[in-house]
């Protein structure tokens, strides 16, 4: 009987040795697993790719994003460019039919006097006739003739082709207009040829 203990006690020795066997076999085991830091560390790389590829996606979707909204505002404006030309264009081609379509008649008066038969006097008439007509149209779009003959020299209305020498007017007046000249409103259209007064008595002070 105490063979078998002894033989079980033996046994039990056994299997406590294999028990703290299985230690350095767990240490292997283990082994395996302090290597697994190695290979987590490899796949840090892989992960900062995969992060850096959705970022550069995310960015050249944006990037796309903005030349697209970019070429859409160019045609916008390319269009509105257009748009404001046109429209400029059909508002000059307006205003000069309105201008055109008030001188027809004066055009008609001008043809019937040049058809008329009649003496130099009666076609003079007619002629003063048709230049107060025109005068008239003018003034309805707010043209007026440049005030000239006894006005005080201005350069920025008059322009100076000569001067006379006269001791009945005051000096660096006008003498005389030898063409017309109009404005609209204040917006100077052409200024009036003039002759200046030379008074070579009259002294400034």
């Amino acid at each position: 009987m105490k063979e078998v203990e002894t033989k079980d006690v033996g046994g039990s020795d056994d299997a406590v040795q294999s028990e703290t066997g299985t230690v350095p076999g767990g240490a292997e085991a283990a082994a395996p697993e302090d290597g697994a830091g190695p290979q987590l560390v490899e796949e840090a790389p892989a992960a900062e790719e995969t992060v850096a590829r959705a970022q550069y996606e995310q960015l050249k979707a944006e990037r796309d994003q903005l030349v697209d909204r970019l070429a859409r505002m160019q045609a916008e404006f390319e269009n509105a460019r257009k748009r404001t030309e046109r429209e400029k264009a059909e508002y000059r081609d307006y205003a000069a039919a309105n201008v055109v379509e008030q001188f027809l008649p004066v055009l008609d008066n001008f043809e019937l006097a040049l058809r008329a038969k009649g003496s130099a006097e009666q076609l003079r008439s007619g002629v003063e006739l048709i230049v107060k007509q025109m005068e008239e149209v003018l003034r309805q779009m707010n043209v007026t003739p440049v005030p000239a003959v006894g006005e005080e020299f201005n350069p920025h209305h008059h322009e100076a082709l000569g001067s006379v020498e006269r001791d009945d007017l005051p000096d660096q007046h006008v003498a005389e207009e030898i063409r017309r000249g109009y404005k609209m409103r204040e917006k100077l259209l052409r200024p009036a040829m003039v002759r200046v007064v030379s008074n070579p008595k009259q002294t400034v002070e």
